[in-house]
């Protein structure tokens, strides 16, 4: 795999700072005049939050009162000097995140310049339905994909006819190789290991001028990668990490042995050994209905505060320059 060049980050959380989470916050989510922008358009595992049928006191509330900020993980790239907007997964809450993302970017273009997808799990490219002739029928949306999952797409209903009908066009990508998406950004993908029933999984190290990100939102367990967490961290300004489950306990109606991922309390005491100013690349994401770090006044959101890591949240932006 490339080897992850060297770039240097600092952002001292706010539990070593003594600044309120809001005005933490603040300091991630409001960068000086950018011309490359990471934007989180999503936060929440693949089937949202309210879960379908869920009965606890997670979700109880959220089927009357729905919280717009609680949206399928995705992130959104922006590149000013170019005029581009990419999106990094195509989940179920799209309509929205396309929206989100042309407000952001400050264009009138409604659909992104194109998409990059992970694997084939319904939360990371079952939004591409949304391009098709029942919806927008869209022109051509280019979409980024891996060998095994521009087979599923291209072999597939009702994905192929998306490709038929000429409403999203494939661009293969190979692991561990570059491409270049402007003459500012470049993408490189690099698999983990997961439940791959029906496609590989990738990760994504997403290089602006100056800065550059990791965005892993679905791995089976770190110790389970081929390649060190750590010094994948250490070689990025931002690392965008699977949070999905804050421990084993919160789910106790499935077998998490079926849906391994690392509990987030298990990378807290895995990161702590890293210096301070590795730890504040961390931002965990892709959180399970069940997780608490999905509201910020509980023990779990504390807990990783003051680990000096951070909790990614719906809106926040960050410079790649």
């Amino acid at each position: 795999m490339k080897h992850f060049m060297v770039n240097s980050f600092v952002l001292l959380a706010a539990v070593f700072t003594g600044c309120s989470f809001e005005q933490e916050a603040k300091m991630v989510a409001e960068p000086s005049a950018s011309t490359v922008r990471l934007v989180v358009l999503g936060t929440v595992q693949d089937a949202g939050s309210p879960h379908i049928a869920c009965r606890k006191d997670c979700c109880r509330a959220l089927f009357d009162a729905p919280d717009p900020s609680r949206q399928v993980t995705a992130l959104g790239l922006i590149d000013d000097e170019t005029g581009k907007q990419f999106l990094f997964e195509a989940s179920p809450d799209i309509s929205r995140q396309t929206k989100k993302l042309r407000d952001m970017a400050g264009r009138d273009q409604e659909l992104p310049d194109g998409i990059f997808l992970t694997h084939a799990h319904i939360g990371h490219y079952t939004g591409l339905m949304y391009f098709g002739r029942e919806a927008t029928n869209a022109p051509g949306v280019p979409v980024y994909a891996m060998p095994r999952m521009d087979s599923f797409l291209r072999t597939n209903g009702p994905w192929n006819q998306l490709v038929t009908l000429g409403n999203i066009v494939l661009n293969p990508l190979q692991a561990d190789s570059s491409i270049e998406l402007t003459p500012q950004v470049t993408i490189t993908p690099f698999t983990v290991p997961h439940r791959d029933e029906f496609s590989e999984t990738v990760g994504y190290r997403i290089e602006g001028p100056g800065k550059s990100a990791l965005f892993i939102p679905d791995i089976d367990k770190w110790e389970r990668w081929g390649l060190n967490i750590e010094e994948a961290i250490s070689d990025v300004d931002y690392a965008f990490l699977d949070g999905t489950f804050f421990d084993g306990a919160e789910l106790n109606t499935r077998d998490i042995s079926q849906i391994p991922h690392p509990f987030v309390s298990e990378s807290l005491a895995r990161f702590k050994a890293l210096p301070v100013a590795e730890r504040t690349k961390i931002h965990f994401i892709h959180f399970n209905h069940t997780n608490q770090l999905l509201n910020q006044d509980t023990e779990e959101f504390l807990a990783v505060k003051k680990a000096g890591m951070h909790v990614a949240i719906y809106g926040q932006e960050v410079s790649l320059d």
